[in-house]
């Protein structure tokens, strides 16, 4: 009797370049969802960890914010709300805006803080900046919660539009993802990407109708071209899922469009510096 052939085969693995435009691979990705779910939760055990507030900072911050901006804004310089009261109205714009912050400082430097991984072991690189942008989703749903606390203190009644907030809160999802994919590739190859995104926060946060009403905007051309701000639609979207009024429509629509650009765009981008990730980092 011929003797079976115990000897283990080794298994090859050939690494290709990705094809198509983008060079994105959903299957793949797909097959990575293992390690898109640990590098999330990896990244919201670290924020918390040894902190002695815990998970009530995703509270402490917007409310802070709020009362300050409330201050300033709503009784000392008197800025309109569109007939709301000023810290809902702020509030309401501080959520999202406080998901695509942190989002987009977590993501800007996610290559270079996991460069051990990238230089050992092969996956696709997206996957870093993006379970970066899914941990702050932990934070919004906390906050989300207090600001519908806050609308029944103040006696506003919700409607169905409020189920408008789940594709609201995936665009600014993906406008972080955009625009964390352009600065996470560039922050590797010049470093002082990281010290500017702070400064750039700041500036765009002024750029969003956050602590002050979109129709201090002149219609027109003007907020056609200030609407190009991805993140003056998901603002007007979530006031108008949240108190009603008039759609953002156009508004909506030109963020959206925006978004879809520096989605694409950054993902071709990314494509092309990610084979040098694994020799700059």
């Amino acid at each position: 009797m011929a003797e079976a052939d115990l000897t283990p085969t080794a298994q090859i693995v050939t690494l290709k370049p990705t094809k198509g435009w983008l060079g994105i691979d959903l299957k793949e990705l797909w097959s990575y969802r293992e390690l898109i779910y640990f590098l999330t939760w990896r990244d919201i055990k670290v924020r918390y960890k040894q902190a002695v507030l815990g998970v009530a900072w995703s509270v402490l911050q917007p409310v802070l914010t709020t009362a300050i901006t409330t201050l300033v804004f709503g009784v000392l310089l008197k800025v309109k709300s569109d007939g709301l009261p000023y810290p809902v109205f702020a509030l309401s714009a501080l959520l999202p805006w406080h998901l695509f912050q942190l989002s987009l400082q977590k993501s800007s430097v996610s290559l270079v803080g996991n460069s051990n991984l990238i230089t050992k072991v092969y996956f696709p690189r997206v996957i870093i900046p993006f379970s970066s942008v899914l941990a702050a989703l932990v934070d919004f749903a906390i906050s989300l919660v207090m600001l519908f606390i806050s609308m029944a203190i103040y006696r506003i009644p919700l409607s169905w539009n409020v189920f408008w907030i789940l594709p609201l809160t995936l665009l600014t999802v993906l406008a972080a993802l955009a625009v964390g994919l352009w600065l996470s590739a560039l922050n590797v190859q010049y470093r002082d990407v990281q010290q500017m995104v702070p400064f750039l926060i700041q500036i765009w946060m002024y750029a969003t109708p956050i602590v002050y009403p979109i129709t201090t905007i002149p219609e027109g051309t003007l907020r056609y071209i200030y609407s190009l701000n991805p993140m003056v639609g998901v603002v007007q979207g979530f006031r108008w899922a949240l108190f009603g009024g008039s759609p953002p429509d156009m508004t909506l629509l030109i963020s959206s469009l925006a978004v879809l650009l520096l989605l694409v765009s950054g993902l071709f981008f990314f494509r092309r510096m990610e084979k040098t990730f694994a020799d700059v980092v």
